[in-house]
């Protein structure tokens, strides 16, 4: 059984006590334990270290929003996964479409990027998705196909059940549109099957797969429901206490 996740990627957003201000403003029933679920919380990596300490006690676990494909060396600016494990830092977002559209991401630099990651065992969490242009066009199988195949290229097929795959249909990043989730249920499904055929049936069934589209707390649910759907990531709901909470407790067991 693969258990839910939910993410929330911040993205360039709080400082470090807006962050903080963020926790302690989280409903009670936000931070207690959920069953056979996990949340995980993304800042900015100037708050990363304050959260660390801010989370004590509450089961949320801090991810990074990128990292480098090195582990050092002369890369002005950049993050190494060493810098990441020092501080506790658990998960790690890698290909985000925001990265690809603004920083010149490909899928090349992503597969350096997670073989470093697995190799540092970070578990990486990997974004595809297709354009607007490609969802338009009726290309979203090729495209997403593409990605997937040129990202695991050449990675330890040992080190990859940990992986966590988000589903971004970009055309609904930051624009309020969802692809519904009987829409995401069919991608996530057709994943699973293509990474069992690159991979192995065991492999792809234990990837955990996201929903990484406008996620909103009314609409939650009826991803998490869906059976290749295991979690959300989160943009611009997560920046909202209750929104947030409420997203969370989706993913609680149904009463």
């Amino acid at each position: 059984m693969r258990n839910k996740l939910i993410v929330a990627n911040w993205k360039m957003n709080f400082t470090v006590s807006e962050a903080l201000k963020f926790i302690a403003g989280l409903p009670r029933e936000a931070k207690m334990e959920l069953e056979d679920a996990e949340v995980v919380i993304c800042p900015p990596f100037t708050a990363l270290y304050a959260l660390d300490e801010a989370i004590e006690g509450i089961p949320f676990q801090l991810g990074a929003q990128n990292m480098h494909w090195e582990e050092s060396g002369p890369f002005t600016g950049e993050i190494s996964p060493l810098f990441l494990k020092e501080m506790n830092i658990k998960y790690v977002i890698l290909g985000h479409s925001e990265r690809r559209q603004h920083f010149q991401e490909t899928d090349s630099t992503i597969n350096k990027k997670l073989a470093l990651a697995l190799q540092q065992k970070l578990i990486p969490i990997v974004c595809i998705g297709e354009t607007v242009s490609d969802h338009k066009e009726g290309q979203t199988f090729e495209v997403l196909e593409g990605q997937i195949k040129k990202i695991l290229d050449g990675q330890l097929k040992a080190d990859l059940g940990s992986l966590v795959w988000a589903y971004e249909p970009i055309w609904a990043i930051g624009t309020g549109k969802n692809a519904s989730p009987e829409q995401s249920q069919e991608v996530a499904q057709w994943m699973r099957k293509l990474i069992a055929k690159i991979l192995d049936a065991p492999t792809a069934e234990s990837m955990r797969i996201l929903y990484g589209g406008s996620v909103s707390e009314e609409k939650a649910r009826g991803f998490l429901k869906q059976p290749d759907i295991d979690g959300l990531l989160v943009g611009g709901a997560s920046l909202d206490p209750k929104k947030f909470a409420d997203i969370i407790m989706s993913a609680a067991p149904a009463q």
